[in-house]
């Protein structure tokens, strides 16, 4: 017997509302970019401002928002998150079919969309350790992963023949109702949330903006594998738009083939969140984090060797399908891994930190690639990627560390509730 219990009702309507979330949000993934060359005839300069300035502005805006989250309630800020989201997102196709929509508005939403979500995603992380039992995160978490990959597999197909069939902001659209019916399932949920005590000073000072950044790098659990996941995390999005100019323009990929190369491999992240918590219990935590985030920077060198035609499609296909089952094992454990290891009253600061430096390092190493790619060639910046990426697993730390506060489930936000059968 392996252990696992059934989650809860409550947990149950959370992870209704991530997966109706993440559903909407792959219908609608690369929905902007699209808007931006087909409706509003934008260069090439312009789309790679739109996908940086979002990140990087949503990212700095984000920055104050931990503190604050962090003394109030979760669910109604998760709601909140969520309503925002879908309120920017309509106005889109709002402003689209009053003929009024522009670039700089386009702009905007994907700013407010990136600081909602990382507030979202922060709010959200704590909301989980109370509402979860500390032996149970892992089990949570691989559930949220496996939801993120199988709409990714799915969402981006579907979102393309919608698009085709109904129009430029039908995905957009789908995404914004499913925010909305995400807030809808979080309001669900139910049960009692009583309001944090804060216990330093009655007010957020300009210091506490700094705390989630302090806590990680104080923390030996932490640190290291902070490092590692933003270097990973950046040098892999960097590369996506680059090897897309390689296999749509260099290599003469027709866009079907193109959607299929990255479509075909998240049954691989599947695969690797419902790994997870068996290899955990037979190799513990730390071995599969070593393991996985070894493993998963060994895949993207072999993409700037990709050849034209059928060889090419199975190689992308095979080197994204190894590098995804990694990246599926080793996201839910290290979400595991980060709750175990953070303080409960900075749980939302440093889950905030966190985001805003992933987003940033992903915006900085995008417009930096992409700059080198037109000093040199793609296949050249996606190799220096690729070798850069071989070098950061020297970040993972090489031993185990041990929790250093109160278990999880003692978090203060929510009085826990025993999963129900």
């Amino acid at each position: 017997m392996s252990g696992r219990r059934k989650p809860g009702r409550r947990f149950g309507r959370l992870w209704a509302a991530y997966a109706v979330s993440a559903y909407g949000s792959s219908l609608g993934f690369g929905a902007f970019p699209l808007l931006a060359v087909l409706v509003l005839e934008s260069g090439p300069a312009q789309v790679a401002a739109l996908a940086a300035t979002g990140r990087a502005v949503g990212a700095v805006l984000a920055v104050p928002l931990g503190p604050w989250v962090e003394f109030r309630r979760k669910r109604p800020v998760m709601v909140a998150m969520d309503l925002t989201r879908s309120a920017a997102l309509l106005s889109v196709p709002a402003a689209f079919v009053c003929g009024v929509l522009s670039f700089a508005q386009l702009l905007v939403v994907s700013v407010v969309v990136a600081a909602a979500g990382i507030a979202f995603r922060a709010a959200s992380g704590a909301y989980l350790r109370s509402l979860v039992p500390a032996a149970d995160l892992l089990d949570a978490n691989s559930r949220f992963e496996s939801t993120t990959w199988t709409a990714t597999m799915v969402g981006p197909p579907l979102g393309g023949a919608a698009i085709g069939m109904f129009g430029p902001v039908t995905t957009v659209l789908a995404d914004a109702v499913s925010h909305l019916l995400s807030a809808l399932a979080i309001r669900s949920i139910g049960g009692t949330e009583p309001s944090p005590v804060r216990t330093g000073a009655p007010r957020p000072r300009a210091r506490d903006l700094l705390d989630g950044w302090r806590h990680i790098l104080a923390r030996p659990a932490l640190r290291p594998l902070f490092l590692h996941t933003i270097l990973v995390n950046g040098l892999i999005m960097a590369s996506e738009p680059l090897l897309a100019v390689l296999l749509l323009r260099d290599l003469g990929f027709a866009p079907w083939q193109y959607g299929l190369v990255f479509a075909l491999p998240c049954v691989g992240g599947l695969v690797g969140a419902r790994l997870a918590h068996r290899l955990v219990a037979r190799h513990g935590q730390h071995r599969v984090l070593l393991g996985a985030g070894t493993l998963r920077a060994c895949w993207p060198l072999g993409l700037a060797f990709v050849p034209p035609g059928a060889p090419g499609m199975a190689l992308v296909v095979t080197l994204q399908l190894g590098l995804v089952t990694c990246c599926g094992l080793f996201n839910p454990v290290l979400a595991t891994h980060r709750l175990d290891h953070i303080d409960p009253d900075r749980t939302v600061r440093t889950l905030t930190a966190w985001s805003v430096s992933t987003s940033a390092s992903i915006a900085v190493l995008t417009a930096g690639w992409g700059l080198l790619a037109a000093l040199t060639s793609p296949r050249a910046a996606i190799a220096a990627a690729g070798v850069l990426l071989l070098a950061t697993p020297l970040l993972l730390p090489r031993r185990a560390a041990r929790p250093g506060h109160a278990p999880a489930s003692d978090a203060p936000f929510l009085a826990p509730e025993p999963p129900l059968p």
